[in-house]
């Protein structure tokens, strides 16, 4: 019996901020010879590099928000309006983090109007039955993607600390499936993504009411079980607690215009590091030398 492929699915958006203001807090932006900054590709490239000489990944494939404007924005005007523009060095590296991983070998995914974790969600939903997953992340909402062969890995501490989350681990500590997370979501709003929920309902309160009537509309249907407190906040939300829920969950649907062999890890060749060396990539090509073992 042979054992399934292991999956690794990056969120490249995500690994490319983390390596941004990592290190641009420190006023390290790595530019080449005309000036570009590289700072956040580089740490994003060694980021996976590492990634996959832990984890042992037969495929990849990195995901990436594809434009500011999703689908969400059309529902909501305020879907991430209070986030801060990028700064101006991050500018070109955006299509520079997809060029380079490109180069590597690594294919990139994306759809216009939808979000990377749209199509993280739509890839576990694609693979969830034909091989092992691993998301590696920083984003929560991912934890309702979670399923027997899906684990999600946070980054926690430069290139190889994580917390890592399993199906079992997420029911056991919020006693809930893990698809009933958008609704937690959808009743304690999210600060980070602007859409409030519902007004004076927290963390714990919105789990709580998630543990004992199961969803949203369970909720709703109990209404009268509910404290008066409670009861007279959701009644006065009702229309942006079922919005919310709109914008918390992850859609599963996006269009995957491949299939799983194609995403297969090649060794990396001396060509290729040899490439990102003279690019004035260096600190990748040193870091994928040291790591396999590359001369």
């Amino acid at each position: 019996m042979t054992s399934k492929p292991h999956l690794l699915i990056v969120d490249g958006m995500a690994l490319l901020f983390r390596s941004f203001f990592a290190s641009a807090a420190m006023g390290h932006y790595i530019r080449l010879e005309d000036g570009t900054p590289t700072n956040g590709v580089q740490g994003f490239a060694r980021h996976v590099l590492t990634a996959q000489s832990l984890m042992k990944p037969t495929h990849l494939a990195v995901c990436w928000d594809m434009g500011a404007q999703t689908f969400r924005n059309e529902l909501f005007d305020g879907y991430k309006a209070n986030r801060p523009a990028p700064p101006e060095e991050m500018h070109p590296q955006f299509d520079m983090a997809k060029e380079v991983s490109e180069l590597i070998g690594w294919q990139n995914f994306g759809e216009v109007g939808m979000e990377a974790d749209d199509t993280i969600g739509s890839m576990v939903e694609k693979w969830k039955e034909d091989a092992e997953i691993t998301i590696i992340s920083g984003d929560k909402d991912l934890l309702q993607l979670l399923n027997p062969n899906t684990k999600i890995a946070f980054t926690k501490k430069g290139y190889t600390e994580y917390d890592v989350y399993t199906e079992s681990r997420f029911k056991e500590e919020y006693e809930i499936e893990p698809y009933q997370f958008a609704d937690v979501k959808a009743f304690m709003g999210d600060s980070s993504d602007g859409y409030p929920g519902v007004k004076g309902i927290g963390p714990k309160t919105a789990l709580q009411l998630i543990q004992n009537f199961g969803s949203i509309d369970g909720v709703l249907s109990n209404i009268d079980a509910l404290k008066p407190a409670q009861r007279t906040k959701i009644n006065e939300h009702v229309e942006m607690l079922k919005l919310s829920h709109q914008l918390a969950k992850i859609s599963r649907d996006v269009p995957i215009q491949a299939q799983l062999d194609e995403l297969l890890i090649n060794d990396y060749s001396t060509q290729t590091i040899d490439t990102l060396q003279q690019k004035g990539l260096t600190l990748i090509a040193k870091h994928a030398k040291s790591l396999y073992s590359l001369v």
